[in-house]
Formats: C-alpha cells, sequence, structure tokens
C-alpha cells in the first residue's frame, strides 16, 4: 500500500453508524433509526442534498470536546490503516453551532485529536474550517470572526455544503480577510456546480486547491489554466459515484485528467457514507479505469506535494514514496 496525503475528508462524513449510536447512548441522544443496520442501509443518496440531509441528521449526537476527539481519532485509525501518511480535516463549526454546540468544544476537541495523530497512528494532520455556502455570507464573516482567537488551530479555509446556486463570489470578501490573516485557501468547486464556480474560486478567492473540480473538464481553457498554475485538484471517486455526478466508476474522468497532465488527487470525502475511505477509492478507481502503477504512484505523489505542509516533511513523505514504489 502506497504513502500518500488525505486532503479531502470531512471529520464529519468519517461517522460510522457504530460510533454515532454509541456516541448517542453516552449522550442520551435518540437516533431516529432503530439500529446501525438501518442507519447504514439509508446510505442511499440520489444527489448531494438527499446526502447532506442525512449527514447533518447523524451529527446531532456530537455535544461534547470527547465526542469531536473520539470521532477524529476514529477517522486516523482508518487513514493509518490505508497508508495515509498525513491527513488535513474539514471541519463545518457553524453545523454545529447551529444546534447548540459552541466553536471552542468543537475545534478544541479536533485540535485534541490532530495533536496526537502521530503519536497515536503515525500520521501528521492539521485542520481546515470550512464555511456553510447555502448560509450567508455575513454568517460565515462571523464565524471567522470568531475563530481568530484559535487562529493557531487550523491552517486553511474552505468552502462546501450544497454547490449549486451558491457561487464561490458569494465569499469573496471573507476570503480575502481569511488570506489577509495568513490562511491559505481551499473551496468545493465543480463537482455539480458549473466550470465558472472553478474559474471564480481561483480568480475571486485565490484558492491553493480545487475541491472536486471534476466538471472542470467541460472547458478547455479551464484545464489549460489548471495544468499552467499546477493546482491541485482533490477529487473523491467514490463520493462523485454515490452523488450520482458520474453514472459508474467506468464514466469517472480521474484518468483523463492525469492523461491531460492536472495534478488530481485521490480522497474519500465522506468515507462512512459513501462506501470507502481513500484506499478504497485507489482500489475503485484501479479496477474501473485500469489505471497503471505509475499513475497510482504518480497520484499519491501529487497528494503529497499538494499538502499543507513544509519542504522537510513533504521529502520525508516523498523518499517514503518512492520506496515503497520499488
Amino acid at each position: 500500500m502506497l504513502p500518500k496525503a488525505e486532503l479531502h475528508v470531512h471529520i464529519e462524513g468519517t461517522f460510522e453508524p457504530e460510533l454515532i449510536f454509541a456516541i448517542a447512548e453516552r449522550n442520551k441522544v435518540e437516533v431516529p433509526y432503530p439500529s446501525v443496520e438501518a442507519l447504514r442501509s439509508a446510505y442511499q443518496f440520489s444527489d448531494l442534498q438527499s446526502f447532506l440531509n442525512l449527514y447533518y441528521a447523524g451529527m446531532n449526537v456530537l455535544k461534547t470536546e470527547q465526542d469531536f476527539f473520539d470521532l477524529a481519532m476514529a477517522y486516523f485509525a482508518k487513514a493509518s490503516a490505508q497508508g495515509v501518511v498525513h491527513s488535513e480535516l474539514f471541519f463545518d463549526p457553524q453545523a454545529h453551532m447551529a444546534r447548540g454546540v459552541s466553536f471552542e468544544v468543537v475545534i478544541n476537541g479536533l485540535y485534541q485529536a490532530v495533536r496526537q495523530s502521530k503519536q497515536t497512528h503515525g500520521l501528521s494532520s492539521s485542520l481546515i474550517m470550512c464555511f456553510l455556502r447555502d448560509l450567508t455570507a455575513e454568517a460565515a464573516m462571523e464565524v471567522f470572526d470568531l475563530s481568530l482567537a484559535h487562529g493557531d488551530k487550523f491552517v486553511a479555509v474552505g468552502l462546501d455544503s450544497a454547490e449549486v446556486g451558491n457561487p464561490p463570489s458569494k465569499f469573496k470578501n471573507v476570503f480575502d480577510k481569511a488570506r489577509a490573516e495568513g490562511f491559505v485557501t481551499v473551496a468545493h468547486a465543480g463537482e455539480e456546480g458549473p466550470p465558472e464556480y472553478v474559474w471564480q474560486a481561483i480568480n475571486l478567492l485565490k484558492v491553493s486547491r480545487i475541491d472536486h473540480g471534476v466538471r472542470s473538464l467541460e472547458d478547455n481553457k479551464l484545464v489549460e489554466t489548471l495544468k499552467e498554475q499546477a493546482i491541485p485538484l482533490t477529487v473523491c471517486p467514490l463520493s462523485n459515484v454515490k452523488l450520482k455526478v458520474f453514472s459508474s466508476m467506468a464514466d469517472h474522468n480521474i484518468k483523463k485528467m492525469l492523461d491531460l497532465g492536472l495534478n488530481a488527487t485521490v480522497n474519500s470525502d465522506d468515507p462512512a457514507y459513501f462506501g470507502g475511505y481513500v484506499e478504497d477509492n485507489f482500489t475503485a478507481v484501479r479496477q474501473a479505469l485500469n489505471l497503471s502503477k505509475a499513475e497510482e504512484i504518480q497520484l499519491c505523489r501529487n497528494s503529497i506535494n499538494a499538502a499543507f505542509i513544509d519542504a522537510s516533511e513533504k521529502a520525508q513523505y516523498l523518499s517514503q514514496l518512492e520506496k515503497s514504489a520499488v
């Protein structure tokens, strides 16, 4: 199994049904499903919104710092077993604050796990705070201002949730402020939304990475720009198929991205809901698209190079990759 970085994973999307029920019992919260099996069988989605409805329902059981710590540590255990050497976790503070959980509880619990990840599970990690794009730009600015007291605990800001009708341009001011405060930026764009959203993420939000970006291939000029600037695309194949962005893995365009010279990476997005963690995504792509070993190594190399870590860490992980690839 090749060493790799995971750059597109929502920590709330790693919430396995078994842990949902365990934390629900600890917090005396009712789960609207009779069993783990009944909850897992509900993971059939027609589109992004149908997934989000269940996703937000699942996180209702998270109440305390311990809950968020346990959630992240459970993910790190699975990621480490799948060859992940570095992980950057998205988290959605607004989704928790809306149900009465404070920003401090969310970030303190997750940050404790980030600090523990290397010692316990052998991988480095960091946090990326995301704004919910279906809420207002003003709400994003409020949570960003609140977050600055904890600015040492996350490395970047991102943009996620329901894409269609919520263009990146809506969040230009808060992204400008985040960059002025020293944070790098990323944004979900070109998953269900059009290539124009990818252009906006690049030109207006000045992102360092595009999350998803699979619809970029509909615009030849955009493909050239992504290639020239070597902008990483954090692609999530199983997610794309599960949410009907592609009808099957055989139709996925990640191999074409590599053929075009794009800086694509493989990630798991919301693995508890979409049928697999990062190595499961590699396996699905390898089998459906007949990936060569060299292409698989390139995807892993891309992920390490695209990580928000310093040059010495990158060199260390790339060295591990080259040794494993022999």
